[in-house]
């Protein structure tokens, strides 16, 4: 049975003075009995406090009435929820995400399973299976966070860095950037060196901040898709361990798109993102722990700070530990489908051959941007990250003009700069499923169509 306190005006005492004492009344609301339990109040509509049965309920301040009704009516929905997804067709030229092979998207509409089923548990082990070979990793902690590449980058720092600990974070663009962020937000350490957008860090300025900061962890971003670089990593990890650091990279904007070697290059902790080379729709993003960062992990002296994100958790849930999987967290279960998909076509094709793919298409893009009279950002072609290019926007040319011209004439995307470049490069990206010659002419084709509009020169 419902007890309810109802103080209304008709109570009111007529004077200053005492009030008069509580009653009980019982009346019928949603086929339920009700205790209605009155009391007066003051004229000031304070209440009595002295008249309420302890434990029952109280309130600051009081204006119910019996003849009050709840209101229980449905409003009406949206009326954009009566109309057809509009989701038109376009091709996706900037820094991601990259168009999605059919087959991936294909595998995005199979039916769901329970996430802990022996069906969908074998499709998380071919997923780990391919995420060891586009990392080129033996590592067994080698799974997918649930979450875009930032849930993959936060991971990474919640798991390796405890309140104090120092983390050195190479600066060069905006995830060195937003690494920093992380860092903080954790009540660790964040010391930072800097590069201007569109340079890379050497091995010696590196070391200086070792041997100045002493932190617990690196990070350098190996595909940088603000700045339009690729950070050399040979030799860094080794660097990082004579001065007993731990190597996070961040290799979202260039996976599958480049060389790349984990265990060779002795990276601790490498995690990517599933929309760009990989073909795959943003969500589960790949992220590997090696023996030492695990080693790492299993020494702190306090929990990891996010449950969702503890490794140890992740690991066991993807099979990655001798104990049966726990239920950790609902999988992304179709995520998982569509990005297991994407890496199997990095298996039947080969790393190799997607790695030459994209070298040969970025290459095209150079030779046509030059042709067109457009500077690239990064001058040192051996640091160019191949899957997305900066380019300078000459004087004369408003670049929103240019993005938005590609997009309502052709629904080709371009994307502009961010951070320091915000307003003064646009950004190409050949990537996966998009890196075929004929994207990349189409891209030209486009481009110089939006140029001839909109550059007046003199």
């Amino acid at each position: 049975m419902t007890v309810v306190l109802c103080l209304h005006s008709h109570f009111r005492a007529a004077t200053a003075g005492p009030t008069t004492a509580p009653s009980n009344t019982a009346i019928t609301h949603q086929g339920q009995h009700v205790n209605i339990l009155t009391a007066a109040v003051s004229p000031d509509h304070s209440i009595s406090r002295r008249l309420l049965p302890v434990g029952i309920l109280q309130l600051q301040t009081a204006s119910f009435s019996t003849s009050a009704k709840m209101s229980t009516s449905v409003f009406e929905p949206a009326a954009c929820l009566s109309e057809p997804i509009n989701v038109p067709s376009k091709l996706l030229m900037g820094p991601g995400p990259s168009n999605a092979h059919p087959r991936v998207l294909a595998a995005g509409a199979l039916p769901l399973l329970g996430h802990l089923h022996t069906e969908f548990t074998k499709i998380m082990d071919d997923t780990k299976a391919g995420i060891q070979y586009v990392f080129q990793t033996r590592n067994e902690w080698t799974f997918a966070v649930s979450g875009t590449g930032h849930a993959a980058m936060e991971a990474a720092v919640v798991n390796l860095l405890e309140v104090g600990d120092v983390a050195l974070v190479c600066q060069n663009g905006v995830w060195g950037v937003r690494l920093a962020d992380m860092v903080e937000r954790n009540g660790s350490i964040a010391k930072k060196i800097s590069r201007p957008m569109g340079e890379v860090f050497s091995l010696e300025e590196i070391e200086q901040g070792l041997k100045e900061h002493k932190p617990k962890l690196v990070f350098v971003t190996y595909g940088e898709s603000s700045g339009g670089t690729a950070q050399p990593l040979e030799g860094l990890g080794e660097l990082c361990h004579k001065y007993d650091a731990l190597l996070l990279v961040d290799s979202v904007a260039i996976v599958g798109g480049a060389p790349l070697f984990m265990d060779a290059w002795n990276i601790d902790v490498l995690y990517a993102g599933a929309q760009k080379v990989l073909s795959a729709p943003p969500a589960a993003s790949p992220i590997s722990f090696n023996q030492r960062a695990r080693d790492k992990i299993a020494s702190r002296k306090t929990k990891v700070r996010s449950f969702y994100f503890d490794a140890a958790e992740l690991a066991n849930y993807w099979g990655c530990d001798e104990g049966p999987r726990r239920y950790h967290h609902t999988g992304m279960i179709s995520s998982i489908y569509a990005l297991r998909e994407g890496l199997a076509q990095f298996a039947e094709q080969g790393l190799e051959k997607s790695w030459k793919e994209h070298a040969a298409c970025a290459q095209m893009l150079y030779d046509g941007l030059e042709k067109m009279g457009l500077e690239l950002l990064v001058k040192d072609k051996s640091v160019r990250n191949p899957c997305v290019t900066t380019i300078k926007v000459p004087d004369g040319v408003e670049w929103k003009k240019v993005v938005e011209y590609a997009m309502k004439n052709h629904k080709l995307e371009i994307a502009g700069g961010l951070g320091d470049l915000a307003g003064k490069v646009w950004r190409i990206g050949i990537m996966g499923y998009n890196c075929t010659p004929e994207n990349v002419q189409r891209t030209l084709d486009v481009l110089q169509e939006a140029l001839n509009e909109h550059w007046k020169k003199n």
